[in-house]
């Protein structure tokens, strides 16, 4: 038995286990690949306040070693069930909780186009900071307009011999800074008011053709946001049409004791900071309800 249980291992699911911790309470992570969460991809994270500069993997590390160190329990286990009585269900065991924080973010968004799924780790690729040692001198492509897509182009940029950015818009979601960067790297070609319409390739990545032209590239790496991955709740909190949670005031779901933080919520904005102030509010809220 728990006093509460978390679904998620990233930035958000993270910090609540370690408000959690230093509550004295016995926490459960469960986490279905790897803690960290989207966040340690990140090359380089320079909007965190009080920390100038740290790479996704090292934040995501650190948090992780603060909570294992104060007693934490993480196991990989995706979990398949949650009852209205707490009890969670893994294709390993089924564990009982006072209260729950379901803290499981987003998963990269696909392109959703033929190939694609045949060509993943053959050319494209969802996180360049795990594969741009990959196309060290070749000729790469980043579709999207946010920051992800911009931090990853100028990484690539560091790498590749071009490096194709893609967006459907001409303008970008993304902080000015990056951009400005961007402007001033001679190996970055900006393609604007386009979409990706085709893959093509058999055994690798050849071209991407879109709504302009065709272009040769043996990379393509896909930073067009994130989806939630909420069905397996849907029979203890309510949904919106994009499959975010929906919550009655950023922490409370509609079933008592199930709570709601970070990114698998209906918010805002979606940020490393907003991630970890959700996990410590949600934690913080459920210790105070539970005693």
């Amino acid at each position: 038995m728990y006093d509460l249980i978390i679904i998620g291992a990233g930035p958000t699911g993270l910090t609540s286990a370690l408000y959690a911790l230093r509550a004295n309470k016995k926490v459960l992570v469960l986490e279905a690949k790897s803690y960290g969460g989207q966040i340690i991809n990140a090359s380089n994270i320079e909007n965190y306040p009080g920390i100038p500069s740290i790479s996704g993997f090292d934040f995501a590390t650190n948090l992780y070693n603060q909570v294992k160190n104060l007693g934490g329990e993480i196991l990989y286990e995706p979990v398949t069930h949650i009852s209205e009585d707490k009890q969670v269900t893994t294709p390993k065991n089924t564990y009982q909780a006072s209260a729950i924080i379901i803290a499981t973010g987003t998963e990269r968004r696909k392109l959703n186009l033929p190939n694609e799924l045949e060509l993943t780790g053959k050319g494209i690729s969802y996180c360049a900071t795990c594969d741009g040692h990959f196309f060290k001198d070749k000729d790469v492509a980043v579709v999207g307009g946010g920051n992800t897509a911009l931090e990853d182009t100028l990484y690539l940029s560091n790498l590749a011999r071009i490096v194709y950015l893609i967006h459907r818009r001409n303008t970008f979601r993304g902080e000015a800074k990056y951009l400005e960067e961007l402007h001033n790297k001679p190996n970055v070609k900006f393609i604007l008011n386009a979409e990706i319409t085709n893959i093509k390739g058999t055994d690798q990545l050849e071209s991407i053709t879109t709504n302009q032209e065709e272009i040769p590239v043996q990379g393509l790496f896909i930073a067009i946001g994130g989806e939630p991955q909420n069905q397996i709740f849907s029979n203890i909190v309510d949904l919106n049409e994009n499959g975010y949670i929906i919550s009655l005031d950023g922490v409370h779901t509609k079933t008592k004791g199930i709570y709601v933080a970070g990114d698998a919520r209906v918010k805002e904005l979606r940020q490393l900071t907003t991630a970890v102030s959700d996990g410590s509010i949600a934690a913080t809220i459920a210790i105070k309800e539970m005693e």
